[in-house]
């Protein structure tokens, strides 16, 4: 029997168990498990059956012929190290891992977008005008004409990115991102129900991955280059200062958030940051701005969702390459298929006006 550690493992994270509690659920000790999980041990047929029903895939998923890619994420940048548990992390980039392995699966069948993000390292302790710079040359690597970015998911997938919503499983787990073995991945959180949040995310995510590949992932530093990046990538300063505000006029400000894609909380500490409004009105602003809590007043009319694993999906239906298919190949259930799949689309019915 070839067993792969590498799918135990990930079907366990995935089903947000410890070794412990996948130790006490198949009879043996943690020990025993972490043994199987590095490839020391392997396991008996009736112990694979065991976890076959604890962690909910077929016992075929563990000897499938075409073995998962070796090497984890490369620092994957997770926002909310203290409001979320090493659990809930390894759960949300579980998922991520084995998007990804359907993703390369149907590569067999269909071709996808090649990989095509700039390297933009950023130097040793950048500064503002570092980062600027980057996000400068990002979006001439992008050819983005001046103004507003039309889509920050699409432009990220047609650069070979995977980009999906997490699924309910990980709600409490923030936007992040992560340099998989196949190819990078972005995970966005649907829950916060927020087109401008969600297209700064995205931003944000893609700092990440051309700016942080080797920089230590969490740390305080590391986000705000993310979200200077981000701002700069979503509102150039050369672009936006003659169009901000010298005060806070709330009016102007609900266009500016119509014409720009970003919340009206990112326009007033640009604002601030470009030096057009006053300490005192940002403050202001900012109190205001709390006042109305979130969601924020004035939302985007549709929040950015990602297509490409939906449109393979589509493209190989056609062909007579379905779900059922797909899950039969790579000894699935069709359920974590379609969860999959769910994840590389907006989860809300579409009307169609006729």
């Amino acid at each position: 029997m070839r067993f792969d550690p590498l799918r135990l493992a990930l079907a366990r994270r995935l089903s947000g168990l410890r070794r412990t509690e996948l130790a006490d659920a198949i009879g043996v000790t943690p020990a025993a498990v972490s043994q199987f999980e590095r490839g020391q041990t392997r396991p008996t047929l009736p112990l694979v059956a065991a976890m076959s029903l604890a962690l909910g895939v077929p016992a075929e998923f563990f000897t499938l012929g075409r073995s998962l890619q070796p090497g984890s994420a490369s620092s994957p940048h997770f926002r909310s190290l203290r409001t979320t548990s090493q659990l809930q992390r390894d759960r949300a980039l579980a998922f991520a891992e084995l998007a990804a392995d359907v993703l390369t699966a149907l590569e067999q069948h269909v071709e996808l977008p090649h990989l095509l993000l700039p390297d933009l390292r950023a130097p040793e302790a950048p500064d503002l005008a570092d980062i600027a710079q980057l996000a400068a040359e990002a979006r001439e690597h992008f050819e983005l004409r001046p103004g507003p970015v039309p889509h920050v998911v699409r432009m990220l997938e047609a650069s070979g990115v995977l980009v999906l919503l997490l699924p309910e499983i990980s709600q409490s787990v923030d936007a992040f991102s992560a340099h998989l073995p196949t190819r990078p991945v972005v995970l966005l959180n649907p829950a916060k129900g927020d087109a401008a949040r969600a297209r700064f995310d995205s931003a944000h995510e893609l700092a990440h991955l051309v700016m942080h590949f080797d920089a230590a992932p969490g740390s305080r530093i590391v986000e705000k280059e993310a979200d200077s990046f981000a701002a700069e990538f979503l509102m150039p300063a050369d672009e936006i200062v003659d169009e901000l505000p010298r005060r806070l006029d709330w009016e102007k400000l609900h266009h500016l958030k119509q014409r720009w894609g970003v919340s009206l909380k990112a326009l007033v500490y640009r604002a601030h940051h470009l030096g057009v409004l006053t300490p005192n009105a940002y403050r202001r602003g900012m109190q205001r701005l709390n006042e109305w809590g979130y969601p924020e007043p004035g939302p985007l009319s549709a929040i950015e969702a990602p297509t490409l694993l939906q449109l393979t999906f589509e493209l190989l239906e056609k062909s007579g390459y379905g779900a059922d298919q797909v899950a039969e190949e790579l000894h699935l259930p069709v359920p974590v298929i379609g969860e999959i799949l769910k994840a590389g689309s907006d989860p809300r019915p579409q009307l169609r006006l006729a």
